[in-house]
């Protein structure tokens, strides 16, 4: 054995560089500003500090009352001398005051008016306690004049050293922000807006260094020149000269009562000349606490082409829905999702959801059960085709009124897939006819589409068909029950398929966005406002009725992608502007598709009780006349036989063109990334169209 032993391994920590000789003096340096850190970012020593120095002003305010009221150094002194005391009794008696009503609670930077009014009520009470503590040690009485001095020195100290501190520490605030983001990086902002809420705004933004407020914008002439908070108030006609010397690029809108048709016409404006527009929520969003006048958000396209929302006659509303157990069809579309809102808002005994997509179903559900309304939700996983299942639903839940939402609706898919779309829109307003009858319910209200007049595609095509079987099932009823109605309108904002989403994703991926025709119209409405008329439509309807409603004035689609663009803050890129950021492309119109879409057959509607609400006078058939025609197109769709599927809808719906839908729509599929429908072997080769 080896008696040499190695040297052990050496444990010994690393050593460290030697320091140099200021490095004491700089971790010194950097130990005493983590101590200050850590004791101002400490509630406890912050109040310390507050209540430290209240005691010192009240000591202050009850010496600077006698002085005030004695005036003579001599008095003063033989006065105080007399109640040695009485100050430190206002010390202690003072202090519990303030501290059991709250007054430390509140944080000091975000310290408002309101918050400190409240010293004033404190003071009083401070007053009276020490007068009351005095009396009973039967300590002498100072004069009653001291008394206001006292109070009026003391609140108005507090107050004073309040502001003076939130001001310090907001300045503080804003330099520590300013540091963590580049100047540039920070926008030049003015606030459209020189009142309350801009003023509010300003408070609430001042420590966002994103936005470098340099301003006010105001309409009101008399408001120009004039300053808030040291910010100039400016015209609106000097924007170009504010654009050019400052870079202006964002404009903030403050105007929460501001109506949609002069939003819409300031954001145009505003966009024109390339600046950013974001708003504050509306007045409706403030009122009900959804929303804080912080909330910056962008305005949005849907802003802008809504309407200011007509008032609800409520006697409709609450008719067809309030105590009763509804179903919903279709329940987690755009349509569908927002009836059974509306309707468990509005007391519905029970809600049925029934939905074939199982993922839209459960969110749906999820979102409704969440609010704990107190009403039975049910979701039903199923199809609106299945007759014998839906008539089995209705007596098992004497079901009462239905709203029937589900429909193939995506005019580019079911054309590309077309006796699969025609075949569910048919047979599920079938079914659900059926089932209406044999369960004996109150209500039914088909919800249909603008797409249904003078139709050139086979969705539209097929949504015209179910009216008439609604049409054709009331005149049989003859006033029994169910009533039953039709309610068509066009576009929602927001609803999935439609051309809004789908900007947004190509603005997003910088462009371009594509629109089929320069001149395409469209109506649009939004999804809350039309499923309220939707009810209301349904409380006033007798049976066989098409209400139609009003849908206001039709957007072009190319404006709407200007405007859209303009609004993310970007321009549009064409001849005159080569340099712009997104460019416009016109891809041509798709087999099917209108220029316009069109709400009546014929100038015959009736007005109704409610302005936005029309009732249209169209030629219909009876079921006698109908049955041969479905038949021989149900046959047609079994067959999968596209031919003889339109030729069938053809008979069916007049107005549909026949000609036009033999060319079948395989170009338009095939620019969609869609396939023709061949699900069934039997499927014919048709021809591409040109």
């Amino acid at each position: 054995m080896n008696s040499k032993l190695s040297s052990p391994p050496n444990h010994s920590p690393p050593k460290r560089p030697a320091l140099s000789s200021d490095a004491p003096a700089g971790i010194a340096a950097r130990s005493r500003r983590w101590l200050c850190s850590r004791l101002a970012n400490t509630v406890l020593i912050r109040r310390t500090y507050l209540v430290t120095f209240d005691g010192l002003l009240i000591l202050a305010a009850f010496y600077g009352a006698f002085a005030l009221r004695l005036h003579e150094k001599e008095t003063l002194s033989a006065t105080v001398a007399s109640v040695p005391w009485l100050p430190w009794l206002a010390l202690v008696s003072g202090l519990p005051v303030l501290l059991f009503s709250g007054w430390y609670r509140g944080l000091t930077r975000y310290a408002g008016s309101h918050s400190l009014y409240g010293l004033i009520p404190r003071g009083v009470v401070m007053v009276l306690v020490l007068l009351m503590a005095n009396t009973l040690l039967g300590g002498a009485q100072p004069p009653r004049s001291f008394w206001m001095l006292y109070l009026l020195l003391f609140s108005g100290g507090a107050i004073c050293s309040r502001i003076v501190l939130r001001d310090v520490l907001v300045r503080q605030l804003e330099r520590d922000s300013s540091k963590r983001i580049p100047a540039d990086e920070t926008d030049a902002t003015l606030i459209y807006g020189a009142g309350h809420s801009g003023m509010n705004l300003l408070n609430a933004i001042r420590s966002d260094r994103r936005f470098r407020i340099i301003g006010f914008l105001d309409d009101d002439t008399q408001l120009h020149g004039r300053t808030l908070q040291n910010l100039k108030i400016h015209s609106p006609t000097r924007l170009h000269a504010l654009i050019k010397d400052h870079g202006l690029n964002k404009v903030l809108l403050a105007m929460p009562s501001l109506s949609r048709e002069r939003k819409r016409l300031l954001v145009d404006q505003l966009s024109h000349l390339g600046l950013e527009v974001l708003s504050i929520p509306s007045l409706a969003q403030l009122a009900n606490g959804q929303r804080i006048v912080s909330d910056i958000q962008p305005v949005l396209i849907e802003d802008l082409l809504g309407r200011e929302p007509s008032k609800p006659l409520s006697h409709l509303l609450q008719e067809s829905v309030k105590g009763k157990c509804v179903l919903v069809t279709g329940a987690g579309g755009s349509i569908g999702s927002e009836l059974c809102r509306q309707i468990l808002a509005l007391g519905a005994r029970k809600l049925l959801l029934l939905d074939l997509n199982e993922y839209v179903l459960y969110s749906i559900d999820k979102e409704l059960s969440s609010q704990k309304s107190g009403i039975e939700i049910r979701p039903i996983l199923g199809d609106a085709s299945d007759a014998n299942r839906l008539t089995l639903i209705c007596r098992e839940h004497q079901v009462q009124t239905i709203f029937h939402a589900a429909a193939y609706k995506h005019v580019p898919l079911v054309e590309a897939n077309l006796c699969a779309g025609i075949a569910n829109n048919l047979r599920a307003t079938k079914s659900v006819i059926q089932a209406a009858i044999e369960a004996d319910i109150e209500r039914l209200t088909l919800i249909s589409t603008d797409k249904a007049v003078r139709p050139t595609n086979a969705m539209g095509a097929s949504k015209r068909v179910c009216e008439l079987l609604i049409q054709a099932a009331a005149a049989d009823l003859a006033g029994r029950q169910p009533v039953m109605a039709m309610v068509r309108f066009g576009n929602v904002l927001g609803s999935s398929g439609s051309v809004i989403p789908l900007f947004h994703e190509q603005i997003s991926k910088g462009g371009p966005i594509t629109v089929t025709h320069q001149a395409i119209t469209r109506y649009f409405m939004t999804i809350p406002e039309a499923v309220q008329l939707v009810l209301q439509a349904t409380g006033m309807a007798r049976g066989g009725e098409l209400f139609l409603l009003d849908m206001g004035e039709p957007v072009r689609i190319a404006e709407l992608a200007r405007q859209m663009i303009e609004l993310s803050g970007l321009r549009v890129r064409d001849e005159l502007n080569p340099n712009g950021d997104i460019a416009i492309e016109y891809t041509g119109l798709r087999p099917g598709e209108k220029l316009y879409e069109e709400l009546l057959i014929s100038a015959r509607d009736e007005a109704t009780q409610h302005p936005l609400i029309r009732k249209a006078k169209e030629p219909n058939h009876s079921s006698s006349e109908l049955r041969p025609m479905v038949e021989a197109l149900e046959e047609a769709l079994d067959r999968w036989d596209e031919q003889a599927t339109i030729m069938a809808l053809s008979r069916l719906v007049p107005e549909y063109n026949k000609d036009m839908k033999m060319q079948l729509t395989t170009a338009a599929a095939n620019v969609n990334g869609l396939a023709p429908d061949t699900t069934h072997p039997a499927s014919p080769k048709l021809p591409t169209a040109p």
